[in-house]
């Protein structure tokens, strides 16, 4: 993991929170060395983890309290002219706290993890390259959500030289393996309305990366989204804008532009926080400045990961579980600021970094411990 990377610390085949996994003999579950046999729609998470935060002059100062943030006018429309509904997101039904809660119904914490945590609807992460079996699994969770009128939060992790060859490394074995493995993905969204975070670190971390083997990674990027979208006119795709604590808002949107962000054809948007703890106040102030920076069309917007950074970042800049944070705002597509489409749960509050078990795992402790932030 590079010094200055915002998200995925996920050792195996997979990252994420609620990870649709692949159906070998064991898949690996919401944690990166987890192992267990997959279940409903063969979904199983590993999460991500941010690396530290880099270097306090590459971006802005960020408060660590959580401030209060006045309510702006309604999201500005995506680029087709959709407005995010406040519809309900999707809570998949397979996930590691939702295991910890039916196995412990008596746990003196189980209450508080169930109305605060495992109640809440999170993100879907697919990060293992199995493409026989990925359009599948994308439309095993698609239909589930569609079939109750939800929305799903997809993750797609499996970009060649993911994660720069660090504790998340993986993916497919080059771009146009990669490209193939998209095209499945896409064929499994379905025609209902998905929110599809592309390849988490992607951009904000593609500097491990030669100038011609970035173009390239952008290049891949770009068509990503196009495919996406043209699969699945309801899609909406949000691209990698690290976080307010790594790059600078015009450094980070002329990444953005190079790899597509900044078309409609390919984009509806940037991402940011993913795994990380800087505060929605500071993410909205960013991301604003961010697609300020971009350009294209003015309904491009932004989603921000708030699951963990109720308490904002902790002033050493840890990243591992740190001590004292808290969950964040409620996943919702309706946040009543301007151009910020939605804030998400893309990492599950609960599931380690590293420091409070096995990268990925689910440590009911740590849970409790934001929970009760």
């Amino acid at each position: 993991m590079v010094a200055a990377a915002s998200v995925v610390a996920a050792v195996g085949t997979a990252t994420g929170l609620v990870s649709a996994l692949a159906d070998p003999p064991g898949a690996v579950e919401a944690g990166p060395e987890t192992v267990r046999a997959p279940r409903v729609a063969q979904a199983r998470p590993e999460p991500s983890s941010p690396s530290p935060t880099p270097s306090p002059t590459a971006s802005p100062a960020v408060p660590s309290p959580e401030p209060t943030v006045r309510a702006s006018p309604s999201p500005s429309p995506t680029p087709s002219g959709r407005r995010p509904a406040p519809s309900r997101l999707y809570r998949h039904p397979d996930s590691q706290v939702l295991d910890w809660v039916r196995a412990h119904p008596d746990d003196p914490r189980t209450a508080v993890i169930t109305s605060r945590i495992a109640d809440r609807p999170a993100a879907v992460w697919f990060a293992d390259f199995t493409p026989a079996t990925i359009a599948s699994r994308v439309r095993a969770v698609t239909s589930g959500a569609a079939a109750q009128g939800q929305v799903p939060v997809l993750v797609p992790y499996a970009i060649p030289d993911r994660d720069c060859g660090g504790a998340s490394e993986g993916g497919a074995p080059d771009l146009a393996a990669y490209d193939d493995w998209i095209d499945a993905f896409a064929a499994g969204l379905g025609s209902a309305e998905v929110v599809v975070i592309l390849e988490p670190d992607s951009v904000a971390q593609a500097d491990c990366l030669s100038r011609s083997a970035r173009a390239e990674r952008f290049a891949s990027l770009e068509r990503a989204g196009r495919v996406l979208k043209a699969a699945d006119p309801k899609a909406r795709v949000y691209y990698d804008a690290g976080h307010s604590g790594w790059n600078a808002p015009d450094r980070q949107a002329a990444l953005l532009r190079q790899a597509g962000a900044g078309s409609a054809d390919s984009s509806d948007g940037v991402f940011s926080n993913v795994s990380n703890f800087h505060t929605t106040a500071a993410e909205i102030a960013y991301d604003r400045r961010v697609l300020a920076e971009l350009g294209g069309p003015a309904g491009l917007g932004a989603v921000i990961d708030t699951s963990r950074n109720g308490n904002g970042a902790p002033a050493d800049d840890a990243w591992c579980d740190p001590a004292g944070r808290g969950i964040g705002r409620a996943p919702t597509l309706g946040t009543g600021q301007a151009r910020i489409d939605a804030y998400l749960w893309v990492k599950l509050p609960g599931e380690s970094d590293g420091c409070k078990g096995t990268p990925g795992t689910f440590s009911p402790s740590y849970a409790y411990d934001l929970a009760s932030s």
